[in-house]
């Protein structure tokens, strides 16, 4: 299983960005598919996930309404458009599966067995005030 993540970068306030995590060594339909994020001196939290089998979503309570997440399950990538940035949501930005069978409670989870998954590398994500 490979994830490689993209698109992170900086921007302003209430700017965009879109990260892409493109995946690799697993059938896309038997796994969820998300982002984790951890700020310095925070715990890792998840952020957004989407099944790859029915395409049903998560998002934190923190960026929902903010950020969408979709896949392409031609090009195995998915995709987390972030708009209306804030300061707030500055950090290392990571791409992480885990099979369908825990799904999205993996990732909102705050009690998470990190070895049920697979994680890609980092992304930063920096939003100026």
């Amino acid at each position: 299983v490979q994830l490689q993540a993209s698109g992170g970068g900086l921007v302003q306030s209430g700017g965009s960005l879109r990260l892409s995590c493109a995946a690799s060594g697993f059938r896309f339909d038997d796994y969820t598919i998300g982002w984790f994020r951890r700020a310095p001196g925070k715990e890792r939290e998840g952020v957004s996930c989407i099944n790859g089998g029915d395409f049903t979503t998560w998002y934190s309570d923190s960026v929902k309404g903010r950020f969408t997440i979709y896949s392409d399950n031609v090009k195995n990538t998915v995709y987390m458009q972030m708009n209306g940035l804030k300061p707030e949501d500055s950090a290392i930005y990571y791409c992480a599966t885990v099979s369908v069978t825990f799904g999205s409670d993996w990732f909102s989870s705050s009690d998470r067995n990190d070895n049920l998954g697979y994680w890609g590398q980092g992304t930063q994500v920096t939003v100026s005030s």
